[in-house]
């Protein structure tokens, strides 16, 4: 089994797959409470008792890193549910049926699609007011169009096939043949899709709490984490060093994974090519 995962994802999707498996459990085994105010200990370096010392306030860094991990990647995975739940039945529909729903989608995808991500994003959760929720709420309303459209084209190459137009003539209903054969090819195309979205969704999360548009203080997330520190740059800039490591780390393991997929996926198509 260890090897198939190694075989499969890699050594960056296994270390990827430990962080995400790990961080609903950090606030566990964090060492100090990390919204603990001491400003005897304000800036205090790196020890024995405070690995990655301490930040402006006397808080222990190491347990906010900890804890901000699961705000952060938690939030990402908490949207790419929502993207997924969304999308993956909207790009079935239209796909499947076409006609006017298929249009609609369409009308809405090209007007979404003439922003960019991040400016929508923006635009939304300044509307809604910045807090976590609200710029949850606001990345899945920007990102779902994306995996309806994924779906949506797998499915119009799909629908025309032989086996579809059999299943057709053999009496199946509509619900079943999406169900049974028009479903596992639209989770096939976003599957590559989930560790480059989770690298891409954290840099939106936690630049948009670095402008003060997600968490607000004192939460513990890496992009306010980022925010607080660039006060005290000149004397701690591990203060922003730390979380900014920390975004970089899983973003680069997340493309690394998604390059993986995508790279054994297409093997196996060409493999079924070749020997129908």
């Amino acid at each position: 089994m260890k090897r198939h995962l190694i075989d499969w994802l890699g050594l960056p999707g296994l270390t990827l797959l430990v962080i995400v498996c790990f961080f609903p459990f950090a606030s566990l085994v964090a060492p100090y409470d990390p919204f603990h105010v001491t400003m005897s200990m304000k800036l205090e370096p790196i020890s024995i008792d405070h690995w990655l010392g301490t930040d402006g306030l006397g808080r222990d860094v190491f347990s906010r890193l900890l804890v901000g991990g699961q705000l952060t990647i938690g939030a990402s995975l908490f949207v790419l549910l929502g993207t997924v739940v969304i999308g993956l039945p909207i790009g079935l529909l239209a796909g499947y049926f076409g006609g006017w729903l298929d249009r609609f989608f369409m009308r809405i995808a090209n007007a979404l699609l003439a922003f960019p991500d991040f400016l929508l994003a923006i635009v939304l959760t300044g509307l809604l007011g910045p807090h976590l929720v609200n710029l949850m709420i606001s990345i899945i309303a920007v990102k779902w169009i994306a995996y309806a459209r994924i779906v949506r084209n797998s499915v119009q190459e799909e629908r025309v096939k032989e086996y579809v137009n059999y299943a057709k003539i053999s009496g199946a209903r509509s619900s079943r043949i999406i169900r049974r054969h028009l479903l596992p090819h639209g989770l096939r195309q976003i599957m590559a899709l989930f560790p480059l979205d989770i690298g891409k969704i954290i840099l939106m999360i936690a630049s948009l709490s670095y402008i003060g548009l997600g968490v607000q203080p004192p939460g513990a997330e890496w992009g306010t984490m980022l925010n607080e520190g660039k006060m005290y740059f000149n004397q701690a800039p591990r203060l922003m060093f730390l979380p900014g490591l920390a975004i970089m780390t899983v973003v680069i393991l997340a493309t690394l994974t998604g390059d993986r997929i995508q790279e054994r996926l297409g093997n196996r198509k060409g493999k079924r090519r070749r020997f129908t």
